[in-house]
């Protein structure tokens, strides 16, 4: 049998297992197995009752809870094409791909969005707001929680149907940087196969405590932080939101998290605030690093075994308690993370693990593991994935775990998908001992008017580590220097430039940045400048400042 639901089901046997914590209201709620199979149940008796067939499609808007994955389970194992979207997205993006997928209904956070989306012009969708004031339905929005009260004598036993391998279970909408998001077709073995190559790691453990902050509508929290701890039987805690993060870390307590980098570049930086005024805890601090950065790659002397215990236990305890004090490891994904910020956790004994994907690949490609981490690479492949470098040395990835093709779209397909089946990802990479190093990305390769030329990720991520910046991207296409647009609280220029060329020491001397553009507003997914993963949309950015840009390179030319 070939279902994503099967990770629901196969708990039937074990209905009083605490699978997901939420916070509701006032207080944090556990739901145990046999709740979220009955709250399937009753969105299959919904689904019945609009008489949807195997292959319709229906959206999913909301920010990660139980009926998140109820909703997507009972689609699934019904044969239904569940179709994630970005509850912080703009209404427009949103309205797009409902339309384009054709979706026949679409679950909704609350009253505001189901309205922004009849504004944009929504039609022949129905529209079911979680978090309702309606009383049953007003203005073309019902509240869902009256839809499933009105289906409760209707419920059958959970309906899981047997699927053919192929079968399209989703369409996810990439987030692009540039123009409309594609719709990526994923079968369920295409899902299958990638959560049970991320089993065989060890990622997921039945006792093991996830907590979920990275939206669900993403494929890297999907699988890894909704289906992979399913599959196992581990609990899942949602996260309040990123404001309360912190705490709900620390109470919470959770031994696996799935994030972004920037979540560890913050941490790091408070870090490096916190010692930077005593000498003491600096040394002491560069110390633990340095003995456990040696002894987990296996170096250490006889002074390093005794003295990282105290080590740890002095220093990195104190530190780790901040993040609830039990984690075991890390996924970091979605963007590259410094190297230097990874060796000072994994020296601290918490385990970060780079790993590297794309939604077209369900979404994982390559992850580093527990032993043998190599943080400046993304790791090797997964059991079952094949990579290999293409012309200009782009990374192609081939296996069970990529896509059909995009919705709709055979040209873009063709383009992405060879004859041969290898993914072309569009990155550069180098692998060396089996291991993936991303490079940066083809269309983002940077050429200065001297014909220099490099790929500004590695600078980028490099620079935004020191915690001055917030937001970067770096310019001079067709430019004589390197130059940058920050997004940074600090307006001094001079100190600007020292702080992140100090980063970029370990780069070519021509890769160094001659003057910086300053703003103080952040890019966030309400101005356009980010997409809903948190992204920066390069091409946004340089549009929104191309007026400051000229300007910055008509006084630099004398420099």
């Amino acid at each position: 049998m070939a279902n994503i639901a099967t990770f629901l089901f196969q708990h039937n046997d074990t209905p009083n297992r605490v699978l997901y914590r939420q916070f509701i209201d006032t207080e944090w709620v556990d739901f145990k197995a046999r709740e979220i199979l009955d709250l399937a149940r009753s969105w299959q008796a919904f689904f019945r009752s609009m008489g949807l067939q195997q292959g319709d499609r229906v959206a999913i808007c909301l920010k990660n809870n139980v009926h998140w994955v109820a909703f997507d389970q009972a689609a699934v194992a019904m044969g239904l094409v569940s179709v994630p979207l970005y509850a912080d997205d703009n209404a427009s993006n949103i309205c797009f791909c409902i339309q384009d997928s054709g979706s026949r209904a679409v679950l909704v956070e609350n009253d505001r969005i189901g309205r922004n989306l009849l504004k944009e012009g929504l039609t022949a969708t129905r529209v079911l707001s979680l978090k309702s004031d309606i009383d049953k339905t007003a203005d073309g929005i019902e509240n869902a929680q009256h839809v499933l009260k009105s289906v409760e004598k209707k419920l059958e036993p959970f309906d899981l149907l047997d699927l053919k391998q192929d079968t399209l279970a989703t369409i996810c909408y990439t987030s692009g940087t540039s123009g409309r998001p594609k719709g990526v077709m994923l079968s369920h073995k295409n899902v299958i196969s990638n959560v049970d190559s991320c089993f065989q790691l060890d990622i997921a453990k039945p006792d093991d405590v996830f907590l979920s902050f990275l939206p669900m509508s993403h494929m890297f929290e999907r699988t890894g932080g909704y289906y992979l701890p399913l599959r196992v039987g581990a609990k899942v805690v949602y996260a309040r939101g990123i404001n309360q993060l912190p705490e709900d870390l620390a109470t919470q307590a959770p031994t696996v998290l799935f994030a972004v980098p920037r979540i560890f570049e913050k941490f790091y930086g408070r870090i490096q605030a916190s010692v930077k005024d005593s000498r003491f805890k600096r040394k002491a601090f560069e110390k633990l690093v340095d003995v456990g950065w040696r002894m987990e790659q296996g170096k250490g002397g006889i002074l390093d075994h005794f003295q990282l215990p105290l080590l740890r236990a002095k220093v990195a305890q104190p530190i780790l308690e901040r993040l609830g004090g039990r984690l075991r490891l890390a996924v970091v994904g979605g963007a590259a993370l410094d190297s230097t910020i990874a060796k000072a956790f994994i020296a601290m004994g918490l385990p970060i693990l780079h790993g590297y994907g794309m939604t077209e690949a369900c979404p994982v490609i390559s992850v580093n593991r527990l032993e043998g981490n190599v943080p400046e690479s993304v790791g090797p492949p997964l059991p079952n994935v094949e990579v290999m470098l293409g012309e200009n040395d782009e990374l192609l990835a081939r296996g069970p775990n990529i896509m059909l093709g995009y919705w709709q779209n055979e040209e873009a397909t063709n383009t992405a998908i060879d004859a041969e089946g290898w993914l072309h990802t569009g990155d550069v990479a180098e692998i060396k001992d089996k291991r993936i190093y991303i490079r940066g990305r083809i269309k983002d390769i940077m050429v200065l008017s001297n014909g220099e030329k490099f790929s500004p990720q590695d600078a980028e991520t490099a620079i935004v580590g020191d915690d001055v910046f917030e937001q970067i991207v770096l310019i001079g296409e067709g430019r004589p220097f390197v130059g940058m647009i920050a997004v940074t609280a600090n307006s001094n220029e001079k100190e600007l430039i020292k702080r992140a060329n100090d980063r970029l020491q370990h780069l070519p001397r021509y890769i160094r940045i001659r003057r910086i553009i300053t703003s103080k507003e952040p890019w966030t997914v309400d101005n356009g400048l980010l997409t809903p993963t948190l992204k920066v949309k390069r091409a946004k950015v340089l549009d929104a400042f191309k007026d400051r840009i000229n300007d910055l390179y008509a006084e630099g030319m004398g420099d």
